[in-house]
């Protein structure tokens, strides 16, 4: 699928994915820092991707991960800081909310500051949640 808007694209096709800004972007983050290149590149292999363009220069992303039936995950969610404030942010989040892999019953998405964008898309908290993290023995 592909959405336009202006100058800018969003695609779900991973053919002309800038893999460096990927990790560089994820490691600038506070969910992602210090996730090895490996592990992002499996995770991208295994996911639906959605990827921002301005003039076929990559400058946004998000990962979905689905059974395209009773749960879908929306992470790794950012724009370049160069774009932010153009309302790109809102723009991934309308496309991964209008996929094919989101039209689940469940979604999840977690943040620790973007509460107020996600709403807007019908998220609410949630307090049921436990995670693991775990990077050794992966590969």
């Amino acid at each position: 699928m592909e959405w336009k808007k202006d100058n800018y694209i969003i695609t779900d096709s991973k053919d002309n994915i800038d893999i460096e800004f990927i990790v560089n972007s994820l490691n600038q983050t506070y969910w992602a820092e210090g996730r090895p290149k490996q592990l992002i590149q499996n995770a991208i292999n295994n996911s639906i991707l959605l990827s921002l363009f301005c003039d076929n220069k990559q400058i946004g992303f998000t990962r979905i991960v689905s059974d395209f039936s009773c749960f879908a995950w929306i992470c790794d969610v950012f724009v370049d800081k160069k774009y932010r404030g153009n309302g790109l942010g809102k723009f991934l989040m309308e496309c991964a909310t209008s996929h094919s892999s989101t039209k689940v019953r469940t979604i999840l998405l977690g943040t620790k500051d973007a509460h107020g964008l996600y709403e807007k898309y019908g998220f609410v908290k949630a307090e049921m949640m436990m995670k693991k993290i775990e990077y050794e023995n992966l590969f």
